[in-house]
């Protein structure tokens, strides 16, 4: 990859690092823990999302509960013994190849800060190409709101329409397409190609190595 952009908006989970596995599963956990049958495709809708926003904006048996508990309790279910928190292929490299050619990069995830820390710096070791980290804390709205995305650009001191965007859900992909980011790239970690196309996305990979060839 050439790059031919002036920044980078990198999503996190299941497009830098493989930990979507993990946090279906805490989720399968502590769903089971509470004994509520929560069907997979479910499940699924808290990917690439602040989990108390869909808590909040999806019906479930959770309805009424506190939103900051019910995530509470499933970071307690995450087991990283289980489902080992690894870079995706080529994720470090392209975040080094970037940096070493000049492209400004913030980091755009519905996860939480320590978590986005955590996983920059000690599991891919690229905390320092990072000019922003713009996290679940960060923002009011979460995806597939644009404001996560407007944000980075904004620290960055860039134009959404200057930058490329690697995302790996459909609100992912949303949020970047509404806050105008030139490019969307879709990584199909754990997505049908198909869908995020259809949600938006310029084009997809496979995985952020493909971007280095």
């Amino acid at each position: 990859m050439t790059p031919s952009w002036s920044a980078a908006l990198l999503d996190l989970d299941g497009t830098l690092v493989d930990s979507e596995p993990a946090n279906q599963a805490a989720y399968g956990a502590y769903f089971a823990a509470r004994g509520w049958v929560v069907a997979p495709e479910v499940r699924r809708q808290f990917a690439g999302r602040r989990g108390a926003d869909v808590f909040t904006q999806l019906a479930g048996p959770w309805d009424g509960e506190d939103t900051d508990a019910l995530v509470e309790g499933v970071l307690a279910h995450v087991d990283h013994d289980a489902h080992p928190l690894r870079p995706l292929p080529g994720a470090a490299e392209l975040v080094r190849h970037l940096h070493a050619n000049g492209v400004a990069i913030a980091l755009v995830t519905s996860a939480q800060r320590n978590w986005a820390e955590y996983a920059v710096g000690d599991v891919l070791g690229v905390r320092e190409c990072f000019g922003a980290l713009i996290t679940w804390e960060t923002t009011s709205l979460g995806k597939p709101h644009p404001e996560p995305y407007l944000t980075g650009a904004a620290a960055l001191g860039v134009k959404p329409a200057d930058a490329v965007a690697l995302e790996d859900t459909v609100p992912g992909v949303h949020s970047a397409v509404a806050a105008g980011v030139g490019q969307v790239i879709g990584v199909s970690s754990g997505s049908d190609p198909r869908v995020l196309l259809d949600g938006g996305a310029h084009e997809v990979v496979t995985s952020p190595a493909d971007l280095l060839r």
